[in-house]
């Protein structure tokens, strides 16, 4: 056997094993029929969110003749478009933030430790997929998974962490929340 072989065998394992880490999570599954000359023809609709449990996730609809292959191709579609959310402390989100998505709307809410996952359905497997262990989400309009899900990736995709911010401004950490900085503090104090 050539080294370049087991070479490429050793980094096919270390992928399948990253992958084998993943959180897969199954939203739903929707029988549909499509009505053709003979009758009926039945077909699912499957709809998978995966994350490693450490800041990343994605989200996949997948449809088929036969239920494993539409949960396989949903999974496909989560994989490639996981997207990484900073989390605080590994446990929640950095502030509160809005998502919507058609009539979908969700609102999540950063949360002291110990709280626990409080929100519902499809957005409790997002969290679970993500790592987050303590927040507070709240959905209104719309149920449908689908927009529930895609509500709340608009709301995570756009949250922003500290250090993210500070660089964005050119500005220390510190200087974003106001500690430590007495000029903040004196410019509060003079506004009139």
């Amino acid at each position: 056997m050539a080294r370049g072989d087991r070479d490429n065998r050793d980094n096919r394992g270390g992928r399948d094993r990253e992958e084998s880490e993943l959180i897969e999570k199954l939203v739903g599954i929707n029988r549909v029929a499509k009505v053709v000359k003979g009758g009926r023809r039945f077909g699912f609709a499957a709809l998978v969110v995966v994350g490693d449990g450490r800041g990343r996730v994605g989200h996949g609809a997948g449809k088929a003749r036969e239920v494993p292959e539409a949960i396989r191709k949903a999974t496909e579609q989560a994989k490639r478009g996981m997207v990484r959310v900073p989390l605080r402390e590994g446990r929640t989100l950095h502030h509160d933030i809005k998502g919507d998505f058609g009539a979908g709307h969700v609102v999540l809410r950063a949360a002291p430790a110990g709280t626990g996952i409080i929100a519902g359905g499809p957005m409790r497997a997002i969290f679970e997929s993500l790592g987050i262990q303590d927040i507070v989400a709240k959905s209104t309009g719309s149920s449908n998974p689908h927009n529930m899900i895609k509500a709340t990736f608009d709301a995570l995709t756009r949250i922003r962490s500290p250090r993210a911010v500070a660089a964005k401004r050119g500005k220390k950490v510190s200087e974003i929340f106001g500690r430590g900085s007495g000029e903040a503090e004196a410019a509060g104090t003079h506004v009139g």
